[in-house]
C-alpha cells in the first residue's frame, strides 16, 4: 500500500515544504499577487517573478515577525514552488553568531581553566565559573529563541493559511 503525502501534510510537520505546478513561474506569480490582493488587510508581501515575501499585518512591527519566503525555480519542465516559514534572516543570522559567540568563549575559558589545573597553576581558577556562565547564556540565548517563536504562532499559523490559499488550488 502507498500513501502519498501532500503539501499540506509537508507544511504540518516543517517549516520548509516543496510543490510542483505546471503554472509557468509569471504565472504562479501573477495568481500569488491576485490572491496578495484578495487578502491585502491580513498579509502585506513583495512578489517579483522568482521570489516572494509575505508578511501578517499586526499593529506593531516586531523583531520576532515571521515571514514566508517562497522561491519557484523550473525543475524538469514544471515550475517548482519552495517554501520556508519562519523570521527574517536577520533574526536567524543573529541568534547563530550569539550560539558561535557563546560556544567559543566557552571553549576558550574551559580550556583556560583546564590548561592551568594540568600546570597547576592557580592564575587561571576564574576560568571555570566564566565558562559556566557562557554555558548560562547559550541557555539564555535557547530561552529568548524559544519565547520569540511563542510570541509568533499566532502570524505563523495566518501564514500557512496564506501558503495553503495560495499554494494548493495550483499543485499538480
Amino acid at each position: 500500500m502507498k500513501t502519498e503525502e501532500s503539501t499540506l501534510d509537508k507544511m504540518r510537520s516543517r517549516p520548509r515544504f516543496k510543490m510542483y505546478t505546471s503554472l509557468s513561474p509569471e504565472e504562479y506569480a501573477r495568481n500569488l499577487r491576485i490572491f496578495l490582493e484578495q487578502n491585502r488587510e491580513e498579509f502585506n508581501g513583495n512578489i517579483n517573478r522568482e521570489t516572494a515575501t509575505i508578511t501578517v499585518i499586526t499593529e506593531t512591527d516586531d523583531y520576532w515577525k515571521p515571514n514566508l519566503a517562497l522561491r519557484t525555480e523550473l525543475e524538469e519542465g514544471k515550475t517548482a514552488v519552495r517554501g520556508v516559514f519562519g523570521p527574517s534572516p536577520a533574526v536567524w543570522t543573529f541568534f547563530m553568531f550569539l550560539y558561535f559567540l557563546f560556544g567559543i568563549l566557552w571553549m576558550v575559558f574551559i580550556t583556560f581553566w583546564f590548561v592551568g589545573v594540568q600546570l597547576k597553576l592557580d592564575e587561571y581558577n576564574w576560568a571555570l565559573p566564566v565558562s559556566f556562565l557562557m554555558l548560562a547564556f547559550i541557555g539564555l540565548t535557547y530561552l529568548a529563541a524559544q519565547w520569540g517563536q511563542n510570541r509568533a504562532k499566532d502570524q505563523m499559523k495566518e501564514l500557512r493559511k496564506f501558503a495553503i490559499g495560495s499554494t494548493l488550488p495550483h499543485e499538480g
